[in-house]
């Protein structure tokens, strides 16, 4: 009974902590940092798949300006349960492969390492453990399926940017369904690709037996799973620039991988990563961030829908970190705003990056960002920053992200990331594990469990294989 009164009075306590809102010294100085450390054991049905759906970059200022642009609740708003911190072993602010193999392992690492401990030793992860045990595995990330995220739950790498080394540990392991971009680490030089050392990943795919498909026509096919698909050179494009007769939304490759996985029936552990919130974030660009965060949720409430239909299906969803310190509200000078005007932001037609590609080419500058933009009557202050930007791409994007913020009177801290606690949504067998505030390794963690998947030996069994300690 004491146990169960602590828990009422905490929770709403840590959730207010985690999204702003004002609390008493004494409660937060009194609040235990893990959830799991006051938890009692759960005697709960175990799912028999996962969804763990990552929304790269987004705190909870995204998902407010998400739902603004939106017009209505987000589908995430349903199953939000709780709030996780993001630090890393080497600092407060982490990068997305240490935020990753935190996710990814349950073990805290530092920055720029992905799939190692801090010691630089190999470290199990989810998707590794579940694939031993003969589950279906599949990952699905609008970024290229070597970047941070993906790398940590894939790869065992001490440098993030070996991109080269991350796409044969990717590849190797012939995962069910993996989707993402990246053509040009797969492909050898000479054949439209950036590999130096010759080898051609996609056809050692195939001759392993993998289907591969790099176009939106070729996934409209009867397919089969081993399948990779890689749909871009690099990253997907952005929401607000994506050409949809080229390419795939992720809603699309969501709905396909569960398919595909469920078909095995095996019971299957999906990662979805909704990677070019980061993006946008980075360039502190409002209005692709906020659609880049419609997107996600679609592509959630797709995952939320599955499992709703198969009730053994757990899907958990947190971000790896918060990027740029969105505030939304605004001061410019002495003066500050006292109203948001986030409409300005629904006439936008292209992210800051690809109006700053046309300027950098030669097109003018006011007139790119008038028809980028849709704003209308830009003032003289205002031409002549973009301007005075021209010749430098970051200061071109500087200055495009910069006229959309105060119009749209946001605002931001940085052009990397924060230690804002991001959100922790559950649904469906299991969900009760996740409520209040946890530590990034706790939610890998109650995963596993709830798989009954043993990281630590599925460590020891890598290592051993390895020849390492």
């Amino acid at each position: 009974m004491a146990m169960n009164a602590s828990r009422r009075f905490f929770l709403p306590v840590l959730l207010a902590l985690a999204f702003g809102a004002t609390a008493a010294r004494a409660q937060v100085t009194t609040a235990t940092t893990s959830h799991a450390a006051i938890a009692p054991a759960y005697a709960t049905a175990r799912p028999r798949n996962v969804i763990f759906m990552i929304p790269d970059g987004c705190g909870p200022a995204a998902v407010g300006l998400g739902r603004m642009m939106a017009g209505r609740p987000l589908s995430m708003d349903s199953i939000l349960v709780g709030a996780v911190q993001t630090r890393s072993a080497s600092s407060r602010v982490t990068d997305s492969a240490a935020g990753g193999t935190a996710l990814a392992t349950g073990v805290k690492t530092t920055n720029t390492m992905a799939g190692l401990d801090p010691q630089g030793r190999t470290l199990g992860t989810l998707i590794e453990a579940a694939a031993a045990r003969g589950m279906a595995v599949g990952l699905v990330t609008t970024a290229r399926v070597t970047d941070a995220t993906p790398a940590a739950f894939l790869s065992h790498v001490a440098d993030r940017h070996a991109e080269d080394t991350i796409a044969v540990q990717v590849l190797e392991h012939r995962l069910d369904v993996l989707f993402g971009g990246g053509l040009r680490r797969v492909l050898p030089e000479g054949a439209g690709g950036d590999r130096r050392d010759g080898r051609d990943l996609l056809a050692e795919a195939r001759r392993h037996g993998v289907r591969v498909v790099t176009s939106r026509a070729e996934l409209a096919t009867p397919l089969e799973t081993p399948l990779l698909g890689l749909f871009a050179n690099r990253d997907l494009d952005l929401e607000v620039d994506r050409d949809s007769t080229r390419q795939p939304s992720l809603a699309e490759l969501t709905e396909e991988a569960l398919t595909l996985l469920a078909r095995r029936g095996s019971g299957f552990l999906l990662v979805v990563e909704g990677a070019l919130i980061d993006g946008a974030a980075h360039n502190n660009d409002p209005a692709a961030l906020g659609r880049e965060v419609v997107a996600y949720d679609r592509a959630l409430a797709a995952a939320l829908a599955f499992a709703r239909r198969e009730p053994g299906t757990l899907l958990v969803a947190s971000a790896d970190h918060e990027t740029g310190g969105l505030a939304l509200g605004l001061r410019i000078g002495e003066e500050s705003a006292h109203d948001m005007a986030p409409e300005s932001l629904f006439t936008v037609r292209a992210s800051v990056w690809s109006m700053a590609d046309s300027v950098l080419a030669g097109a003018d500058p006011v007139a790119v960002a008038g028809q980028g933009t849709g704003l209308r009557g830009l003032t003289a202050q205002e031409q002549a920053e973009l301007r005075a930007a021209a010749g430098s791409r970051d200061r071109m994007l500087g200055a495009l992200g910069n006229l959309e913020s105060r119009r749209a009177g946001v605002g931001w801290s940085t052009g990397w990331h924060t230690a804002v606690d991001v959100g922790l949504y559950a649904f469906g067998p299991g969900r009760e594990r996740f409520i209040g505030l946890h530590e990034n390794t706790d939610v890998a963690r109650q995963i596993a469990e709830l798989l009954g998947l043993d990281l630590d030996s599925e460590t020891a069994r890598l290592r051993k294989a390895a020849g390492a300690r």
